[in-house]
């Protein structure tokens, strides 16, 4: 973000905000996102507060849920947004003339092969997205709500009860959702922008008013041997809310003064590749890519903020006593910071896709688990070929990892202040290799990204593959779900829940 000021003027998106894009020296399509999730935020109070399911029916709901979804697209995209509604129609068709059988099939192959097509699109016909509005967020959070429903839709309709886990029969999806109701679960205006993507059977429960009153029902009924929760009023967000604004407000400010100052591709500038040291070269790297992090996290935890405002996102009730708004959260920030292992990082990070990922293939596919989850988030996440080189770049690191742990760990419970020495020196080489592992990521291209490389003279690539041979002996591999989402850098729990907790003690 505010990296392409030069840019301003290629938007597709709207141009009333111009004068202060250019007053702010942020890009004009950034400014028109910002924007939105702010009328977003105001517009799920009032959506919560005066369009309640009290007030309101659920076609009324799910109407405005989805106009002010395709208004926001069109403010921020222009005739881009077209994309997004074209896919998002065309899966329906999917759902309402195929074969329940293979609707799964067919909606997978629909939403991702468009994808993909507009991915491609950016990166040979666009030169990278730089000269372009970039659509593909929305795109890629529609392609989640999209297979995930397909998925769920024929473990309903085709699957016997015995075939299905027990998550699945929750999720299972037994009626074909109407038009409406599947142009607001895509479309609605609280996820539209940046996600998260949510479960069909919870968003219609949001919009029906089953939303919160199940999880409290399913509370009070095994806490308390009873079914009192329509004593009580359902709980307010508004404290949730003003906590994760806050930490937006925060992750803003260090973004203006911090961030800005610390460029990603300064790590691959000619001069400073040249002539600094190696060290300053490794440090340079770990505070840009740390300083990069809290753009993220404002994004996701505003969008999280916007569906708590409307009433949407409620976990239950946690062992404190106190509601817990997390049901959809994408990013525990404490996690990922205090993280001393590659795996508890990946948990806490883009909580929502790691599900999705879960949902759609590693559940699902009979074998190559491991391969086929990594070729799908390879390509949801596009085709630049930078994302290649971090996935890569993970498989050795995530193996290795893990050898260490199994090797060493043990010897580091005896005493405390061991355990706090072994904790100290997991975090900063767990930061470290976060930090190598993920700069490509962020270059995009392949020269930049070998320049980087060799400016640290592949040292995390060589110590990783060096480690995973000589430990491989000692400990034979396994391919758990959690390695998975190493690889890919997607995160679930195992019970497809955010993760907030640290997990420092669980050995991997």
């Amino acid at each position: 973000m505010g990296e392409r000021t030069d840019t301003v003027f290629n938007t597709t998106g709207s141009r009333w905000l111009l004068p202060v894009s250019e007053r702010l020296g942020f890009p004009l399509d950034q400014v028109n996102f910002l924007a939105c999730q702010l009328l977003a935020l105001a517009a799920a109070f009032w959506f919560r507060l005066y369009l309640s399911p009290s007030h309101a029916g659920p076609l009324i709901r799910h109407a405005v849920a989805t106009l002010l979804g395709v208004a926001f697209l069109i403010f921020c995209f222009g005739w881009y947004s077209a994309h997004i509604l074209v896919v998002v129609v065309l899966s329906y068709l999917i759902i309402v003339q195929a074969d329940f059988n293979n609707v799964h099939r067919y909606s997978m192959l629909t939403a991702m092969g468009y994808l993909t097509v507009c991915q491609v699109s950016r990166v040979f016909i666009f030169n990278y997205g730089i000269l372009s509005t970039d659509f593909s967020g929305p795109l890629m959070m529609v392609t989640q709500k999209i297979t995930t429903l397909a998925f769920q839709l024929h473990d309903g309709l085709c699957k016997k009860s015995d075939q299905l886990t027990l998550e699945q029969r929750h999720l299972a999806i037994y009626v074909r959702p109407r038009l409406i109701e599947y142009l607001s679960y895509n479309l609605n205006f609280m996820s539209i922008l940046v996600g998260p993507c949510s479960n069909y059977n919870d968003y219609v429960d949001f919009i029906e008013g089953r939303h919160i009153s199940r999880r409290l029902t399913q509370h009070f009924g095994t806490c308390n041997g009873q079914n009192g929760y329509d004593k009580a009023p359902d709980p307010s967000p508004l404290s949730t809310v003003c906590r994760k604004l806050l930490v937006c407000c925060g992750c803003m400010l260090f973004f203006i003064f911090v961030t800005r100052s610390l460029p990603i591709n300064y790590n691959v500038d000619p001069h400073f590749v040249n002539n600094a040291s190696f060290l300053t070269r490794l440090t340079y790297a770990f505070f840009s890519i740390q300083a990069a992090r809290p753009k993220f996290y404002f994004a996701w935890t505003l969008a999280d903020a916007v569906n708590n405002a409307a009433g949407y996102g409620f976990g239950g009730i946690d062992q404190s006593g106190k509601a817990s708004w997390d049901l959809i959260s994408n990013v525990n920030i404490l996690g990922i910071e205090t993280a001393t292992s590659f795996k508890t990082f990946i948990d806490n990070w883009n909580i929502r896709t790691g599900i999705w990922l879960k949902t759609v293939c590693y559940d699902r596919v009979p074998k190559h688990k491991l391969a086929l989850t990594f070729i799908l988030s390879a390509l949801w996440h596009g085709v630049f070929p930078g994302y290649y080189f971090t996935f890569i770049t993970a498989i050795p690191i995530s193996i290795a990892a893990k050898a260490v742990r199994k090797s060493v760990r043990h010897y580091f419970l005896v005493f405390r202040g061991l355990k706090l020495a072994y904790d100290i020196l997991t975090w900063g080489a767990t930061q470290l290799a976060i930090c190598y592992t993920v700069m490509p990521f962020l270059l995009l291209a392949v020269e930049p990204t070998l320049v980087y490389y060799r400016s640290m003279y592949f040292h995390v690539h060589i110590i990783s593959i060096l480690t995973a041979i000589v430990l491989h002996q000692k400990h034979k591999p396994r391919e758990p779900f959690a390695t998975s989402k190493s690889l890919v850098l997607s995160s679930c729990s195992t019970q497809c829940q955010p993760v907030h907790s640290n997990n420092n003690d669980k050995t991997d």
